[in-house]
């Protein structure tokens, strides 16, 4: 739909998501290049921006745009930089940029998911301060909607410092519906005046961490009922909610609905779906289970042969805790490994540290098994998709508790005769990347590590951060910086002398949310101390590899470095990486 030059992606908390919106055949969105609102009408033609020109380039961020019922103005969440200071805001733009914004609601340090009453009478939305998560309490708050203002003061209608709130959504007859975790799941609710109504209740997720804008985990359908992802771990399902209150699940080869878009269009709904052998793709479902297919994130069919179906496990961590994971076995149809050995294993780490695994293709993971390695991917204490009581397992423990986890996966592998317990490593991206660190740093259970733009310092990355994570470490390490002595002590930058592994480190050289001084702190450590290490940079790369021949490069690069420090013939031809002492 949009001509060259235009790019709908919002900078907003950095990470963006709700980037755009429609009203009938008109569509807004936000340009990343100068993130400013454009118009476009009737899907062809030139955008025409409607938010002024801020005053400096991309200084004015717009995100999670909902137009007014009659289309004539939009309601949605402006990110100002200036001086050095970043201010959010909900404002309220004409759709036709006929006059400047008007700010509905300031004074908080988020705000997220406005959403206009299908009257175009009432206004709902999130807002949370500093040093609360999205995850951890938000506040929902409603108000009368009088043109370009608030008609009196707001009210709340959930939500606080213990309790998260998400996607609140008006059903088509004006009903406020959310969803909570006030019962220590994430349950679907209606609003009512006598407070809350549960819809569904049980101990499941209907909802998912607010990383990014626009994520919806229910969708209102004809004859009162509600579509709705929900489901433990990684396994999720699609199921229709009955007005009475019976949950149906359709039966469809999905196990991933990631990340949450859920939209009804007239009696079906589209999201976004897959499984561990499926692409994610574009997809319409009806109330029958039938699929239709828009568009695949992959554009060929992959060979089973080569793909492997990953087996939810469950393992005993510190504590007499239990912990989960997915271990994916090596799988390839035309080789196998020798008979008399066990295949090497990686641990995967993921992001967040509040985020959790997802049961979709990851490609790069059959990179690995399809050449011989097996991986398990952690969901760690911490991760989403347990209840509020796993997310808070890391609680100013972070470093320790998925350090644990991490070891304990990889521990419950060798001890059923799985993996090799002489070739164990560990890889993650982000906060991934600093459990890989600390894992190598701390414990000497792996011989490699591979870290994606990884902190190393917590201290660096507590000052030097972006506005919406900034605060974000106060619970999972504790009060910067009243709390620096154990900012240092869980900081693997600080500790290289009980490094003794092998490590590589990759790096977006235009992160902004884990700079690239962190890794390349981390590379002259290795080097002082005479460790093989390599240290590849991506200029262009932000947080989170984009480019396609970065990714490849990347991944053919981990696996050539396994290659040497594990000491096997690589088969493809992939050009070496310099490994420094080697």
């Amino acid at each position: 739909m949009l001509p060259d030059g235009f790019n709908a992606r919002t900078r907003v908390h950095e990470y963006g998501g709700g980037a755009y919106a429609l009203h009938g055949d008109t569509l807004f969105f936000s340009n990343f290049a100068d993130q400013r609102l454009y118009r476009l009408d009737g899907g062809a033609g030139e955008p025409a921006p409607i938010t002024p020109e801020p005053p400096a380039r991309a200084a004015h961020r717009h995100a999670d745009a909902c137009p007014t019922p009659d289309g004539g103005r939009l309601v949605c969440v402006r990110e100002r930089h200036q001086d050095g200071q970043v201010h959010n805001e909900l404002v309220v733009v004409p759709a036709d940029g006929a006059g400047p914004p008007v700010v509905l609601a300031a004074g908080r340090d988020f705000y997220a998911s406005p959403r206009v009453s299908p009257d175009g009478r009432r206004l709902a939305w999130l807002e949370w301060d500093h040093p609360e998560m999205p995850w951890d309490g938000t506040e929902l708050r409603l108000a009368e909607l009088a043109g370009d203002r608030l008609a009196g003061d707001p009210v709340t209608v959930a939500g606080g410092p213990e309790e998260s709130v998400f996607q609140p959504e008006w059903s088509p007859e004006g009903v406020l519906h959310l969803v909570s975790d006030r019962t220590g799941w994430w349950n679907l609710y209606r609003a009512g005046p006598g407070g809350l109504e549960a819809l569904a209740p049980a101990e499941e997720e209907f909802g998912a961490p607010q990383w990014v804008f626009g994520m919806a985990t229910y969708a209102f359908l004809p004859g009162g009922r509600i579509a709705c992802i929900h489901g433990r771990g990684p396994m999720q399902r699609l199921g229709l909610l009955e007005p009475g209150g019976a949950l149906a699940d359709l039966d469809l080869p999905f196990t991933s609905f990631y990340p949450p878009q859920l939209r009804a269009v007239g009696d079906r709904v589209a999201c976004v779906a897959g499984s561990p052998t499926m692409a994610p793709a574009v997809v319409v479902i009806d109330q029958d289970g039938a699929v239709q297919v828009l568009r695949s994130s992959e554009d060929r069919e992959l060979d089973p042969g080569y793909l492997t179906v990953p087996e939810p496990i469950e393992f005993p961590t510190e504590g007499g805790r239990t912990a989960h994971a997915l271990y994916y076995p090596p799988a390839n149809r035309d080789a196998k490994g020798p008979d008399t050995q066990r295949p090497p294993l990686l641990v995967a780490s993921h992001g967040g540290p509040t985020a959790g695994v997802v049961s979709e293709l990851r490609v790069g993971y059959q990179f690995f098994t399809s050449r011989g390695i097996a991986v398990v991917d952690v969901d760690y204490g911490g991760s989403t998709g347990y209840g509020r009581a796993y997310r808070r397992r890391l609680d100013g423990r972070w470093g320790i508790v998925d350090v644990d986890d991490c070891v304990a996966a990889a521990r419950y592998l060798v001890e059923r005769g799985d993996v090799d317990p002489a070739r164990l490593g560990i890889r993650g991206g982000s906060a991934g990347g600093y459990t890989t660190l600390c894992a190598l740093t701390f414990r000497d259970d792996f011989s490699a590590g591979a870290s994606y733009y990884g902190v190393a310092d917590l201290a660096a990355l507590a000052r030097d951060t972006h506005k919406f994570e900034s605060r974000y470490l106060d619970r999972l390490v504790g009060p910067w910086p009243e709390a620096e002595a154990l900012y240092r002590e869980r900081s693997p930058i600080h500790f290289t002398h009980g490094l003794s592994c092998p490590v590589i480190l990759f790096q977006g050289l235009e992160d902004q949310v884990v700079p690239p001084a962190q890794a390349e702190m981390m590379a002259a450590a290795l080097d002082a101390k005479r460790i093989p290490h390599a240290y590849l940079p991506f200029p262009g790369e932000q947080h989170g590899f984009r480019q396609a021949a970065n990714i490849r490069r990347a991944l053919e690069a981990e696996l050539y470095f396994y290659s040497r420090m594990f000491g096997f013939d690589l088969a493809d031809p992939v050009e070496p990486v310099p490994i420094t002492h080697r």
